[in-house]
């Protein structure tokens, strides 16, 4: 193995699930916060090339630092450990370079962190600020402040403000957008409300204050009454401005990753004590998703296809990182309610994860095609929400060992 893939002397390839997570969270992230750190401008790179370098020259976004901030908060509140929460401090002293007059961030600054030339990177998508919201609230638990209570409050309320549809209750693409529904407004994405509704499970998880759980109910009922297709069980990525379903094919794309998440974040709600019963909503997810999500030959056998038709035609015959550890994280939580088989499949595709996207790569690639051929091999540093989130949900199941201070 080469690079940042290089194993210690301990394991020359590790075959197993255990032997893969004592490594990630061992030497790979060690070596990876110290490749991806900017350590002139501050805060991390978004991209790390093909060959392991960052991409020195190409402006930071806010969704890359949020993230990373959640990411490394996230570990040093499982595991108390300094190099975690050093590693969270690095991200969250480039975070306020992002925010603007109404409360919200920004997409993204140059390297420096002044104002691009694109304007689109002067808006603030409602997709990024769900990501401020689970990194701040996540940062909160680990060094409770009054400054961070109070940035996390105003920007839930900059969001209520300013991306909130006012007839519908659904969020706005970016503080841009003025008449939603005219012909020539962004689509209506599920993407946005997915994550918001996760940074809202996640602030009462780590705060217990009810006004979050409410926060995180209400959303996902304005969201599911939109994006989810009763017929079918599964969730619509996009709608037309008007609300109605896209013409011809795209209407009936859906992205499996999105459905196992969605399956994996109502779990979560009824876990944490929500009043809903969302057992059959999530039944139909699991379902569609297992039905035909996943490659059954082949090199790829196990993995998820990045988009499948509502008819269960197989659109995109590729597999991008994320989906997979999305599967994951419902492999877990299946196998902590009991459910036969989870386990076996939370580990087997986890493995394929590593041995695909990570072994012999000098960090890891964004995307396989069925034979596992790079189809995108940059490793974008936002990944490592995905890849984390699902290794400590897999260690929280007990399929694997977790990180360790």
């Amino acid at each position: 193995m080469t690079g940042l893939a290089a194993r210690s002397s301990k394991f020359s390839h590790p075959t197993n699930s255990s032997d893969w997570a004592d490594w990630f969270f061992g030497p790979f992230l060690a070596k990876w916060i110290e490749r991806g750190r900017d350590h002139r401008h501050g805060g991390y790179f978004d991209t790390l090339d093909a060959n392991g370098e960052p991409v020195a020259d190409a402006p930071k976004t806010v969704l890359a630092q949020a993230r990373l901030l959640y990411t490394f908060a996230h570990l040093a509140e499982m595991t108390g450990d300094d190099r975690f929460r050093t590693a969270a401090v690095e991200a969250l002293s480039v975070l306020p370079r992002f925010r603007k007059p109404n409360g919200l961030y920004c997409r993204a600054l140059t390297r420096e962190g002044r104002a691009t030339a694109e304007p689109g990177d002067a808006v603030a998508r409602s997709y990024d600020q769900s990501f401020v919201v689970l990194a701040l609230s996540t940062w909160q638990a680990v060094s409770p402040s009054a400054d961070t209570a109070a940035e996390l409050e105003s920007c839930w309320s900059a969001i209520e403000a300013n991306l909130r549809d006012s007839l519908t209750g659904l969020l706005l693409e970016d503080d841009s957008v003025t008449a939603p529904a005219a012909d020539d407004a962004p689509m209506r994405a599920q993407n946005p409300h997915m994550h918001l509704y996760e940074g809202a499970l996640q602030a009462f998880e780590m705060s217990g204050e009810p006004r979050w759980l409410d926060r995180a109910a209400a959303l996902r009922e304005v969201a599911l009454a939109h994006f989810h297709d009763a017929q079918s069980g599964t969730i619509t990525e996009f709608l037309a401005p008007n609300l109605s379903l896209l013409p011809g094919k795209a209407g009936g794309r859906r992205e499996i990753g999105h459905q196992c998440e969605w399956a994996w974040l109502l779990r979560r709600e009824m876990t944490l004590g929500g009043k809903t019963d969302l057992t059959g909503i999530i039944a139909k997810l699991e379902g569609f998703a297992f039905a035909q999500g996943f490659a059954t030959s082949g090199l790829m056998e196990g993995a998820a296809f990045d988009a499948i038709s509502v008819d269960g035609e197989v659109m995109e015959r590729s597999f991008l990182l994320w989906p997979q550890t999305e599967a994951i994280k419902m492999h877990a939580v299946r196998h902590m309610a009991g459910e036969a088989g989870a386990a076996d499949a939370g580990r087997r595709l986890m493995t394929l994860m590593f041995e695909r996207y990570f072994y012999d790569r000098p960090i890891f690639v964004n995307q396989l095609d069925a034979e596992g051929e790079t189809l995108w091999p940059e490793a974008l540093s936002r990944l490592l929400y995905h890849i984390v989130l699902a290794l400590t949900e897999g260690a929280r199941a007990g399929l694997w060992p977790g990180p360790t201070r």
